[in-house]
C-alpha cells in the first residue's frame, strides 16, 4: 500500500469518545475523509440492527469468538449486572483489524475512556507506538441524545447499562488521561474547535486508500 505522507507527520488515531448520542458517528462520516482514516471495526455478540451487515458496522459473533480470538480491546458492557445464564453482551478491536490496516489513520468510536488505555497499551507493547499519535476527543451529548439512544434499544437492560458505562472527566483521570479535544456539538461546525478541524483538514489530505 502506497501512502503520501503529509511531511513530518505520524499516522494518528483519533479516540472518539463519550456517550451514545453524542455525536461521535456524524463527525466521523462527516469531517474525516475515508481516504484517509479506516474506522476500526469492533466484534460484537449483540443483535444486528435493521440495516447493519456483519464486516460493515461490526463482526457479529458469538461469546466464543471472544474467548479464541486475540483482541487490542475488549468490552464485557453488561459485566455488572450480568448473572448466569445471561448472554454477554461483548465489544472489541480484534487484533487482525489493526494489523491488516497498518499504515492507515485510525478512528476508534468508544464510550468509555478505560479502553483507549486499553488501546494504547496495545500499541506500545507492539512496538507501534513509535508510528501513531494518539488525539483524544471527548463529546459531548446534545438534546437529541435521548431521542438517539432510544431508537438503538435492541437488548435487555439496555438503557440501564448505557447509564452504568459512563464518559466523565472522572472516568478520564482514573485511567490517567486527559482529551485533546472536546466537542459540544458536531453537527455544527462553527462551534467545533479550529485547531481539531486544521489538524483533520491535514490528514485529509494524505490520501492512503
Amino acid at each position: 500500500m502506497q501512502q503520501q505522507k503529509v511531511k513530518n507527520m505520524k499516522n494518528v488515531i483519533l479516540f472518539c469518545t463519550g456517550v451514545s448520542g453524542s455525536g461521535k458517528s456524524h463527525f466521523i462520516q462527516h469531517y474525516l475523509s475515508p481516504d484517509a482514516f479506516h474506522n476500526l471495526k469492533s466484534a460484537t455478540t449483540r443483535e444486528k440492527r435493521n440495516g447493519e451487515q456483519d464486516g460493515y458496522e461490526y463482526y457479529f459473533r458469538n461469546e466464543e469468538y471472544f474467548d479464541t480470538e486475540k483482541f487490542v480491546t475488549k468490552l464485557w458492557v453488561n459485566e455488572k449486572l450480568w448473572k448466569p445464564g445471561d448472554k454477554k453482551w461483548m465489544y472489541g478491536v480484534p487484533e487482525f483489524e489493526v494489523w491488516d490496516n497498518l499504515g492507515y489513520n485510525f478512528t476508534y468510536d468508544v464510550i468509555e475512556p478505560k479502553y483507549i488505555r486499553q488501546m494504547m497499551n496495545w500499541f506500545k507493547n507492539n512496538r507501534l507506538i513509535y508510528f501513531y499519535d494518539f488525539k483524544i476527543l471527548w463529546f459531548q451529548p446534545n438534546q437529541n441524545a435521548s431521542k438517539i439512544i432510544e431508537s438503538r434499544q435492541n437488548m435487555p437492560d439496555d438503557a440501564l447499562i448505557r447509564k452504568i458505562n459512563t464518559c466523565t472527566f472522572k472516568d478520564f483521570t482514573q485511567v490517567h488521561l486527559s482529551p485533546d479535544f472536546q466537542v459540544i456539538n458536531s453537527k455544527e461546525k462553527q462551534r467545533i474547535d479550529q485547531g481539531l478541524l486544521n489538524m483533520i483538514h491535514e490528514f485529509n489530505k494524505m490520501k492512503i486508500k
